[in-house]
């Protein structure tokens, strides 16, 4: 029996077209496709709206508005340019921390996107 083949990791957003632009404009990743609910973009991201994708995966949909973000998934990337990365992410996103060196001596910084999932940019090692 052949194992499956990953394709991307799927996260919910509250507001397609607001998540689109924030990773489309703010972090420079390209939109592969698009079709209603569900847009994929490159290197294996793609965004869903959580109201429909809760119906796809579940029968029915969370009542509250809690953020889909609950500190639990980091999206990682990387930047040879993560000052000018940090300028453009900080005006637009809470930011969790500056960039800082972490103990295996690569620099980071960490935000929130749109929904309140956590993002991390960090220099390649």
């Amino acid at each position: 029996m052949k194992s499956p083949v990953f394709i991307n990791t799927l996260i919910f957003v509250a507001d397609l077209d607001r998540a689109t632009r924030f990773y489309r404009d703010v972090l420079g990743q390209t939109v592969l496709e698009s079709a209603g609910d569900f847009v994929r973009l490159e290197n294996g991201l793609a965004l869903h709206t959580g109201r429909a994708l809760e119906e796809t995966t579940f029968g029915e949909s969370e009542p509250d508005s809690r953020p889909y973000g609950r500190r639990n998934l980091v999206l990682y990337f990387e930047s040879d340019e993560i000052e000018a990365m940090l300028e453009r992410v900080s005006t637009v996103s809470e930011l969790i921390h500056p960039i800082e060196t972490q103990a295996w001596g690569q620099r980071v910084f960490r935000f929130h996107d749109p929904d309140g999932h956590i993002v991390e940019i960090g220099e390649p090692m």
